[in-house]
């Protein structure tokens, strides 16, 4: 299942469990990881991008591990939300990886990597050390954004 719909994934996953949170770039993958109670996200590593046999075998090994229930996507919208070409790269990626057999929610990431940058700035770290761990920041917020809008869907 592959949906932009809170509710659905809501209904997907009655008893929670583990999100992976994704920032898919054109030349790196933003990886987060939240609590099975959906409380917080956490940002993980970020995964170079290679041939996608190669990341989607990352990610799958990174899925077993941590017993993945779902994943969350970012979906890079136009600031009129409108969709891009990037987009459809996002959503092509969804469909690749929708043989995991995992539900997979898109959700909106307008202004997360900015806000990651941002937020990183103040915490004070190093121009080099933002540029390896912006990715994975940013799926931090996306996740956490998509885990705050499940957490008031619950029923």
């Amino acid at each position: 299942m592959i949906t932009d719909n809170v509710r659905e994934l809501r209904e997907a996953l009655p008893a929670g469990g583990v999100l992976l949170g994704l920032d898919p770039g054109t030349k790196t993958i933003g990886v987060a990881l939240c609590d099975p109670q959906w409380r917080f996200a956490s940002a993980g590593q970020t995964i170079a991008r290679r041939k996608f046999a190669q990341d989607k075998a990352a990610l799958a090994a990174l899925i077993a591990e941590r017993s993945v229930a779902a994943i969350v996507m970012g979906l890079p919208l136009n600031m009129d939300g409108s969709e891009s070409p990037r987009s459809q790269s996002a959503r092509a990626m969804a469909r690749n990886l929708a043989d995991f057999g995992l539900p997979i929610l898109l959700w909106d990431e307008r202004w997360t990597t900015q806000a990651a940058e941002r937020a990183m700035i103040e915490q004070d770290f190093s121009r080099a050390r933002r540029a390896v761990r912006i990715d994975s920041h940013a799926a931090a917020l996306i996740l956490q954004g998509a885990i705050d809008a499940l957490a008031g869907a619950a029923f």
